[in-house]
């Protein structure tokens, strides 16, 4: 009998709505993008789907930019393990800002595992308002 090869794919990426821990449901997809302007609770991440690969495990991670604790030393990047719930299932990584908001700038990058190998990676960049206007559009792309 042949194994199942497992299927992973980015669904969705960018700002989403608020998620809820508790509730079945995952957060909807508001704008696909990876610039994300940094304000107080706005959510982001990604939405991967898992096809044939029930009861293994994955690992995530979360590296942000350098972000003080309250002692003033720098946070680790976020990690944790989840067992594939089903063979066509849903997992949403994500994060939200928090106050302070300006340390919160810069590059986000969020990976997933799957049997030792990296299958979904994201970088978001946290911007500040200002940053996200028609100039600096065009000065990114050497104009």
């Amino acid at each position: 009998m042949s194994k199942l090869k497992s299927e992973v794919s980015i669904v969705s990426y960018g700002i989403y709505t608020k998620w809820d821990a508790k509730a079945k449901s995952l957060p909807k997809i508001q704008e696909f993008t990876t610039e994300v302007v940094a304000e107080l609770d706005i959510e982001f991440g990604m939405v991967v789907n898992f096809k044939k690969a029930k009861g293994h495990k994955i690992k995530f991670c979360i590296y942000h930019p350098d972000i003080p604790d309250d002692e003033g030393n720098i946070m680790p990047p976020f990690e944790g393990e989840e067992y594939v719930g089903n063979n066509n299932w849903d997992f949403y990584l994500g994060d939200t800002i928090w106050a302070p908001v300006s340390n919160k700038l810069g590059e986000w990058r969020m990976t997933i595992e799957l049997k030792g190998k990296l299958v979904a990676d994201k970088t978001f960049d946290l911007i500040e308002e200002e940053e996200k206007n028609e100039a600096n559009f065009w000065k990114k792309r050497g104009f």
